[in-house]
């Protein structure tokens, strides 16, 4: 009776090193609600813009493209605040509605209104699942 060895048993490539490195992509199924994240996130640029909060707070949700430009227009609305001597204020802005879908796994698009006292904006924003969290990819404020 000879006994043969046990075949090598099959093992899942692993990436190479860039790839093992690189952004890896999350499933939508993976992440937590993105409707919860979205309030969250648009609260927290809205904050930036009004400038009661810095935007390296908000960094590890957005894309470097989409963070230099968030600072971009955090530079420009502290400019026009301090032309017109106002200060800084935490005007509450509220909510008032977000639409969600989903292009693709992993990728969310939504669209909110907030208003605040005396302002009523429109913000669109695209999510992307990345590396176990949601991150802001596209920015748009109207």
């Amino acid at each position: 009776m000879s006994f043969a060895p046990d075949p090598e048993p099959i093992r899942p490539s692993r990436p190479r090193g860039e790839e093992y490195f690189a952004r890896q992509k999350t499933s939508t199924a993976q992440l937590p609600s993105p409707e919860v994240f979205v309030r969250n996130i648009v609260r927290g640029i809205l904050e930036v813009l009004a400038g009661v909060r810095e935007v390296e707070q908000l960094a590890r949700w957005l894309s470097e493209e989409v963070y230099r430009s968030l600072v971009t227009r955090a530079n420009l609305a502290a400019r026009a605040r301090s032309a017109r001597r106002v200060p800084a204020r935490r005007d509450v802005h509220e909510i008032r509605s977000v639409h969600i879908s989903s292009p693709a796994d992993g990728v969310v698009e939504a669209t909110v209104t907030a208003s605040a006292r005396v302002r009523t904006r429109a913000i669109a924003v695209r999510l992307e699942g990345m590396d176990g969290r949601w991150r802001v990819t596209a920015l748009a404020l109207l």
